[in-house]
């Protein structure tokens, strides 16, 4: 993407003003193996949004995974609950959404769930502690074990396009990603082909 052509995003992480919306995200610095990354999501407005603790396992050519296993407590304004399943997020090298792998033991059936979103960046908080930051962008790409492949939540990303102001542009940028993620995993392309396999036994060792 053109610098010229990016759009500007409100009160990104450690940034005093606004950055510019990318679809690659900046290679994060000095992560090990084991290393704590608690992912933050906010919504464009800036209103807190889901905080999941995770290990980092390491990185491929798709990007960057993080284990979040079984028991960990995630919470939003509003809500938290402790995960009854074990899962990995990746962290794309580029595009505007992150992944989330399920395995089989998660309540309501869901395998892959891939939210919309933009801002990816990394913060160290301190030695052995990092944050993943990212704006969620309402829209939903989600496998499930009964319902199939399908795009949630959007009729809540209309909605927020008008009350939180969303740039013309991105609102196009996000529904074409959502069209595109969903063939993908509708069609198992990597890395929704199966890759995740082999990062779930990695964070379970």
């Amino acid at each position: 993407m053109r610098e010229e052509d990016a759009l500007k995003i409100p009160g990104a992480a450690g940034e005093s003003g606004p950055v510019l919306h990318t679809t690659t995200t900046r290679v994060p610095r000095g992560l090990q193996p084991g290393q704590l990354v608690v992912s933050r999501n906010r919504k464009w407005n800036g209103k807190a949004h889901w905080v999941v603790p995770g290990r980092y396992l390491g990185e491929d050519r798709h990007g960057w995974w993080i284990f979040q296993g079984t028991n960990e407590f995630c919470s939003r304004p509003g809500a938290a609950f402790y995960t009854r399943s074990d899962a990995v997020l990746l962290v794309p090298r580029q595009g505007d959404w992150v992944a989330t792998f399920y395995d089989s033991a998660h309540p309501n059936g869901v395998r892959v769930y891939v939210d919309l979103a933009v801002g990816h960046e990394w913060t160290d908080i301190r030695p052995a502690v990092t944050e993943f930051h990212v704006i969620d962008m309402d829209l939903d790409v989600i496998r499930t074990a009964d319902r199939g492949v399908f795009i949630d939540d959007q009729d809540e990303f209309a909605d927020h396009s008008v009350t939180m102001n969303y740039p013309e542009r991105l609102i196009g940028d996000i529904q074409a990603a959502a069209d595109e993620l969903y063939r993908a995993v509708k069609a198992q392309q990597a890395p929704f082909d199966g890759t995740d396999v082999e990062w779930f036994t990695e964070g379970r060792k």
